[in-house]
């Protein structure tokens, strides 16, 4: 009988497990994945598939099983797992989403018209920026803009 596939729970423990082990940035596995670090952290933690070239390099970094390695193949039930939001650093992604989503609905319908930002067709980045009140943290999300009046 043939074992049933990792989940992609499982698999992000096991390559979280891993890459502590060994010392191995997310950066230095996207790197070797050939991606970027935001887009390649999001795959090993279970929010995207990879490619079996993408696994297998990072596999071969972290010294995964081959069963992590499908399992980092598979395609993702997308979204946060229940009780992610109690984390203090997404609780603030969600608050300030909270707080100026609407505002940004508002620019974005002002500046653009009526449509939506892709989060398909996207790209997202994080940055330190030095700051003599204390490092900045910068995101930028990068997101098509699809026209709702086609």
């Amino acid at each position: 009988m043939t074992q049933p596939i990792l989940s992609k729970t499982e698999a992000a423990a096991a390559v979280t497990s891993a890459r502590l082990r060994a010392g191995i940035t997310w950066a230095q596995i996207a790197e070797r994945v050939g991606r970027a670090p935001v887009w390649t952290t999001a795959a090993l933690l279970g929010q995207h598939p990879m490619s079996a070239a993408e696994a297998e390099a990072a596999g071969e970094l972290l010294g995964l099983e081959p069963e992590v390695v499908e399992a980092l193949q598979v395609q993702p039930y997308r979204g946060a797992a229940p009780g992610v939001a109690s984390d203090p650093t997404i609780y603030r992604f969600h608050e300030a989403l909270a707080v100026y989503g609407p505002a940004l609905k508002e620019l974005i319908h002002e500046e653009f018209g009526d449509g939506i930002m892709s989060a398909i067709n996207f790209k997202v980045d994080i940055a330190r920026r030095s700051d003599p009140g204390g490092d900045r943290v910068v995101v930028t999300f990068d997101g098509k803009f699809l026209d709702y009046n086609w």
